[in-house]
């Protein structure tokens, strides 16, 4: 019984992370909330492997993100489409109408990016050192830099294409 108290306290506490990866990775509500459902059922069947050798949030979001990314190979061997659209942004009173557009493009943009090239974005934008993202995709800190520097490169092409 401890050990489900202690996993709900965890999904509860780090929820955002989830939300977020479910956000970058879908194009609608009822995926989102598919996906949301499938990385919990993978968090609770890797719970028990959880060492503590990193943050709850780095070991989450590795299995988010590998989870999303399964998710999508697969949609993609079926040969269903996967469409663009833009990210639904919540409305809030702080954000003023100019950011709030500059946002909403930034993330259409995300979307259109490769399954690595959005979670490493998505990463990048929470404030995660190269360090940590290099922890949670497995890559190295120095290739994490080379990627992500490529592609901010290739998001300011595009955003200034249009």
């Amino acid at each position: 019984m401890a050990k489900e108290y202690e996993f709900t306290q965890i999904i509860k506490d780090h929820e955002g992370v989830i939300f977020k990866i479910t956000t970058i990775y879908t194009n609608n509500h009822e995926d989102q909330k598919d996906l949301y459902q499938e990385i919990v059922y993978q968090l609770w069947k890797s719970f028990d492997n959880f060492r503590g050798d990193s943050k709850i949030s780095t070991w989450m979001y590795r299995v988010g993100l590998n989870t999303a990314i399964t998710r999508l190979k697969k949609e993609k061997r079926k040969g269903n489409q996967i469409g663009i659209d833009q990210v639904i942004m919540k409305q809030t009173d702080q954000y003023d109408t100019e950011f709030e557009e500059r946002l909403k493009i930034l993330y259409a943009h995300i979307h259109g990016l490769n399954e690595l090239e959005k979670g490493l974005m998505l990463l990048l934008l929470e404030g995660k050192k190269y360090e940590e993202i290099a922890s949670i995709t497995g890559l190295s800190p120095s290739n994490v830099g080379t990627r992500i520097s490529r592609i901010k490169q290739k998001l300011k092409t595009q955003i200034v294409k249009k």
